[in-house]
């Protein structure tokens, strides 16, 4: 498969993001071409979502035509209105008597309170994104402050949209798409250092590495506090062949990577929530170790998408109380 380092290095995905700078939000979507199976799994204590009853095993529908991670909280579920917009005039959904139903499901994040301007009037202008992300979906698409991982924070430094892609060791592909809004830190202590080092692959969020030790201190737990949830969306999809109960594991599995890349995850006052879809696209069908292989993958590649989601963020003109990773650290910082 081609090699970007993202989600849609598994064939059969396109990604767009929009966002509203003034708003300080935004959405991305992931389309889904073709058949696939997808499921979710909701690890987080306060989730937001849309139409993910369809994805529970014993539903009749197959899957979803796209799946929606955006700001906005409550409001950002508009944003699924636009994406089935938008797929309707193409004719995709299934069909019912000459009329086409997109299936679209979506999680959102908390970002009501990162300084942008949420006086939008009557109606919330998540619909409007939502039509112009997926509008906007390509192979290549941009990491950092864009789409639905504008406006994110994570409790010390700037969130945002991180992606990253492997093979397992039998060539099953696996990518990750994920909207860094955690409630807790990416980053050791006061940073540099990611927690997900351990997992980089080449210098993708600096090649930084682990600090010589981590210290009690390092460790203090830090959240963000009171009426403030954090949230880590995500997507992971494969191109092996998984039924919507095989589908769904790879979400639970997937979910050990935010443990690994995040000082700490799945509270009470989050609504970490993770898609998993399957295009089944591979040469060959997986055997049961492949799917033990994609499930440990696809945690290494969201602990890598978290980091590269804070590495890649720049820091927001209404809320710089907020710093960016690279205005604290650098582009590069040299390994200690």
């Amino acid at each position: 498969m081609a090699w970007r380092n993202l989600l849609t290095d598994v064939p059969g995905i396109r990604v767009g993001n929009a966002h509203d700078e003034r708003l300080a939000s935004g959405v991305t979507v992931a389309l889904l071409e073709g058949a696939s199976a997808v499921s979710c799994a909701v690890l987080g204590g306060a989730p937001g979502s849309r139409d993910t009853a369809l994805l529970d095993a014993e539903m009749i529908a197959p899957g979803a035509d796209a799946i929606v991670l955006s700001g906005g909280s409550v409001y950002g579920l508009d944003a699924a209105t636009g994406v089935q917009a938008l797929l309707r005039e193409r004719g995709v959904g299934l069909p019912f008597a000459g009329i086409s139903v997109p299936l679209v499901v979506q999680a959102i994040c908390f970002d009501l309170l990162n300084g942008g301007d949420k006086d939008w009037g009557r109606f919330p202008p998540y619909r409007d994104l939502g039509y112009a992300a997926a509008d906007a979906a390509d192979v290549d698409f941009a990491l950092g402050s864009v789409g639905g991982g504008y406006g994110a924070t994570t409790v010390n430094l700037k969130g945002g949209l991180g992606s990253a892609s492997a093979l397992t060791p039998s060539g099953f592909g696996v990518g990750v798409l994920a909207v860094v809004n955690a409630i807790a830190s990416a980053v050791i202590g006061d940073g540099p250092h990611f927690w997900a080092a351990p997992f980089e692959e080449g210098d993708e969020f600096g090649d930084l590495g682990l600090p010589a030790r981590v210290t009690p201190a390092m460790r203090r737990l830090r959240w963000k506090g009171g009426l403030q949830p954090g949230t880590t969306i995500a997507l992971v999809a494969t191109d092996a062949e998984l039924t919507k109960p095989q589908a769904k594991r790879l979400a639970v599995a997937a979910g050990g990577g935010l443990h690994k890349a995040l000082r700490f995850a799945n509270a009470e006052t989050d609504g970490d929530t993770i898609f998993a879809a399957a295009t089944g696209r591979a040469a060959k069908r997986p055997e049961l170790n492949d799917l033990v292989a994609v499930g440990a993958t696809a945690a290494d590649c969201l602990a890598r998408a978290v980091a590269r989601g804070v590495y890649e963020a720049a820091a927001l003109p209404c809320c710089p109380q907020i710093p960016a990773w690279r205005d604290r650290f650098g582009v590069r910082a040299s390994p200690p």
